[in-house]
């Protein structure tokens, strides 16, 4: 004889929390990996901009965007790709594609969070900063959709997470310099190296499913193409160092991300999908070596050399 009871309700303390963790891991606040991708090379302009002297006011005005942004980016993404998420392997157990939360809810999210970043930004920084928070707004929204027509959406996430660059340098001196710019462009071939690692990581799936990324576009030269990357960041890096006339801390800091670029090597040379995988995810360290070199570097010179009362 079965049972015919009627279940129990859940608790409405843990209806919120379920609820709360499904939003946690749409943003993907449980993985910070991205955000941290986005801050080193924003902070990093911020850092040169102001000659190693930045506003901590714009320090943590840069810090809560990237976080911010980079939320609101993965719940559009998300949302984007509901469709196709539930087939990958990487991806089938994210909250849209499981059905923990409604595709408006991703939507809404988003918006959310833009308007706070926005909202941030219109009330901290420059007018410059804010007319250049526009098209990182719509770059951001729309890069979701590149995989569908675009045979390198890679590079065009590396203008979505190279235009804190600009922004920051807008928000130093209510313009942007040129080299606000090179460092756009230099940055655009770092995030399209680790963004290769990650995108090796599903190419079958994403082969499938007809999607377009550079592991599918590069084909056999994958491996080349990551460390040609990698190359051209870090020798425009190195540029920048002769151009404010840098010191030795900051090429310490550019060979030590060289190291973890040879390593990077090391782990996606067999394309093994874990080892890409691990690949990406080491990148924050390559972005953290930098920006330490210019900020130690700005700090030993700001000691040696301190300014006038």
């Amino acid at each position: 004889m079965s049972d015919s009871r009627p279940a129990t309700p859940r608790p409405t303390w843990r209806v919120i929390a379920d609820r709360l963790d499904a939003y946690e891991r749409l943003v993907r606040l449980d993985k910070p990996i991205g955000t941290l991708l986005l801050l080193w090379p924003t902070l990093s302009a911020l850092w040169l901009a102001s000659e190693g002297r930045p506003s901590w006011v714009l320090v943590l005005v840069f810090t809560t965007g990237t976080v911010l942004m980079r939320s609101a980016g993965c719940a559009i993404n998300d949302w984007a790709d509901r469709s196709f998420d539930p087939h990958v392997e990487r991806t089938a157990g994210r909250p849209l594609a499981t059905a923990e939360i409604e595709p408006w809810e991703a939507l809404l999210v988003a918006a959310v969070l833009a308007f706070c970043a926005f909202q941030i930004v219109y009330l901290s920084t420059s007018r410059a900063t804010i007319l250049l928070s526009l098209p990182a707004v719509l770059v951001a929204g729309s890069y979701p959709f590149s995989k569908r027509f675009f045979v390198l959406p890679q590079a065009y996430l590396g203008i979505a997470f190279s235009f804190g660059i600009p922004m920051a340098f807008a928000a130093v001196h209510d313009g942007v310099a040129a080299l606000a710019w090179w460092l756009l462009a230099f940055n655009l071939f770092w995030v399209v190296a680790y963004d290769t690692e990650y995108a090796m990581v599903d190419r079958d799936d994403d082969v499938k499913l007809g999607l377009r990324t550079s592991a599918i576009a590069f084909g056999r030269y994958d491996v080349a193409a990551v460390m040609a990357c990698y190359a051209i960041f870090l020798g425009g890096m190195a540029w920048v160092g002769v151009e404010r006339a840098l010191g030795p801390l900051y090429y310490a800091g550019l060979v030590a991300a060289a190291g973890c670029a040879l390593y990077h090597w090391r782990l996606i040379r067999g394309r093994d999908r874990a080892q890409c995988f691990r690949a990406f995810l080491h990148n924050h360290w390559l972005g953290f070596a930098v920006f330490a070199g210019i900020a130690l570097d700005y700090a030993v010179r700001a000691r040696a050399w301190p300014s006038s009362p």
